[in-house]
């Protein structure tokens, strides 16, 4: 058994989108240090790691570590119909998950059904990446967003002192060239140059919950998986892509 509360509904919200927006179903591990969901996308290509530390929530207590198989899109739909100023509870009562939303003067309840899944073993790339290169968000998002006015995949490019962007497509190109300035691109640390070709449509879902005002940092190694990651608050989001090869 386990009772959790946090005393913002909309942060869990916030969390599950980030999830749902690359998997349709996963398996939360609700144990004593926080929780965690490790899952990939139904195509293989890309991998979700989510984890939210014990100390996010106002009240967490559990007897001992338990397995939620959800269907992510019924929670997110759940969590979409959060109201300012409500709270959230959430625990496992009689096989489901039941989620209590706290108003000021009224509460509702869902009781989501767990479904039955096999855990499995999905383990993150073992990549030495030689670029790490920390952005802000909304910066990339717009890149991105040009990017796919033109094409269906985008370069990355990192050297020393630039990082390079670019889209082909068969009427048109995109290049942007960025440095360092504090920005737009707030470091970059590049032992050796790397460069890879990626899925710009399971790039643009990664980088959707990155809130407003917040770092995200790109992982990358030639023609190895990219790693994306940023906080929601006191959670963590890392997410995998495949590369691109060209057949």
């Amino acid at each position: 058994m386990f009772e959790l509360k946090l005393d913002n509904a909309k942060y869990w919200r916030d969390c599950v989108e980030a999830i749902v927006s690359l998997v349709d179903e996963g398996i939360f591990t609700v144990g004593k240090d926080g929780i965690s969901l490790h899952a990939m996308d139904p195509s293989g290509i890309s991998m979700i790691s989510f984890f939210i530390p014990s100390k996010a929530f106002s009240k967490y207590e559990i007897d001992k570590p338990v397995d939620l198989g959800l269907n992510m899109d019924n929670l997110s739909k759940v969590m979409s119909r959060t109201r300012d100023g409500e709270a959230l509870m959430i625990k496992e009562n009689d096989g489901r998950l039941l989620m209590e939303f706290i108003g000021e003067k009224s509460r509702r309840r869902y009781r989501l059904h767990l479904i039955d899944m096999r855990k499995k073993e999905d383990k993150e790339p073992k990549v030495e990446f030689d670029a790490n290169i920390e952005m802000d968000g909304e910066h990339l998002k717009n890149v991105l967003k040009d990017a796919s006015l033109i094409s269906s995949y985008i370069a990355f490019k990192a050297a020393k002192d630039q990082f390079a962007i670019n889209a082909k497509g068969d009427s048109s190109d995109l290049e942007e060239m960025n440095e360092v300035d504090g920005v737009s691109v707030k470091k970059l640390d590049v032992s050796k140059d790397a460069a890879a070709t990626f899925n710009l449509e399971f790039l643009e879902n990664m980088v959707r919950s990155n809130p407003v005002g917040n770092p995200l940092t790109l992982s990358l190694k030639s023609d190895q998986p990219l790693r994306v990651s940023y906080n929601i608050g006191e959670a963590t989001v890392t997410y995998f892509l495949a590369p691109y090869v060209e057949e």
